[in-house]
């Protein structure tokens, strides 16, 4: 699927870094090297500010990792809902109240829940 450039700069760098970022031969190289890193800081008593940089860097690179994986999973959480909503909006019979019912606000998004499961039990009482 050809990437789109209307998206932002920023949204597809994001995207790249998560692509690379969750290879899995990629995150265990990463992951050998930052514990091999930390022995040899630890096991040959690194001066403090070096094993503060060290430290301060990993929880940098955690922390820009957090956001990068919130982005990439809204953006594909917003995509498979646009493509549900349309799911709905194809199928005659679908209930078509439930387009968009993720904004609802959650004392609706309980009301639709239990309606839905009274409507369940209804039908299979029916079948009995």
């Amino acid at each position: 699927m050809p990437e789109s450039t209307s998206r932002p700069r920023t949204s597809r760098a994001v995207h790249r870094v998560h692509e690379v970022t969750t290879r899995p031969s990629i995150a265990i190289v990463v992951a050998c090297l930052v514990v091999v890193m930390w022995i040899i800081i630890v096991a040959t008593d690194f001066n403090e500010h070096i094993q503060f940089a060290f430290g301060s860097v990993c929880a940098g690179v955690t922390v820009t990792m957090v956001f990068v994986l919130q982005h990439t999973q809204r953006r594909a959480q917003s995509a498979l809902q646009l493509k549900l909503d349309e799911l709905v909006r194809a199928v005659p019979q679908a209930d078509d109240h439930f387009i968009g019912v993720e904004a609802a606000p959650d004392d609706e998004l309980l009301d639709r829940e239990q309606q839905h499961l009274d409507d369940h039990v209804a039908i299979r009482a029916g079948e009995s």
